[in-house]
């Protein structure tokens, strides 16, 4: 079946399935598309909240590392509390383009899950491993 999310204030049409069930594949892509995204492992290093959202969501600050630095992320996580949040690896896409919500200008994509309850479940790394590691 066919949905809309919202990510960074513009409607997108994915596939999507009923509660409990997967979603179909998408079309293919090459492995050139795939290299071209940047997903990068950080750490969030602080939780804010976002009264202006629209939808709930946290403003989270997350430190990629030296070669990434520190980018901050609008997020509808809200059913992690504030401190569930802070100090956790996260993997976040970090080559899309900035994107204003309200006010407040979201520079990374923080990745997850939707679980039985359609709550997303946020992507992380099971062992410790260096800020800034890439996604392969």
């Amino acid at each position: 079946m066919r949905a809309a999310i919202r990510y960074n204030g513009y409607r997108h049409a994915v596939l999507a399935a009923p509660l409990g069930r997967v979603a179909a594949v998408t079309d293919p892509i090459d492995f050139e598309q795939f290299l071209a995204v940047d997903m990068r492992v950080g750490r969030v290093t602080s939780v804010a909240d976002f009264p202006e959202a629209r939808n709930p969501a946290w403003k989270l600050t997350i430190d990629f590392g030296p070669e990434v630095g520190v980018k901050r992320s609008s997020a509808q996580v809200t059913n992690y509390a504030r401190e569930e949040l802070e100090g956790r690896l996260v993997v976040a896409v970090v080559n899309f383009p900035p994107r204003q919500i309200g006010p407040f200008m979201s520079e990374v994509l923080c990745l997850g899950a939707s679980d039985d309850a359609g709550r997303i479940i946020l992507l992380e790394p099971r062992s410790d491993v260096p800020l800034g590691a890439r996604i392969h």
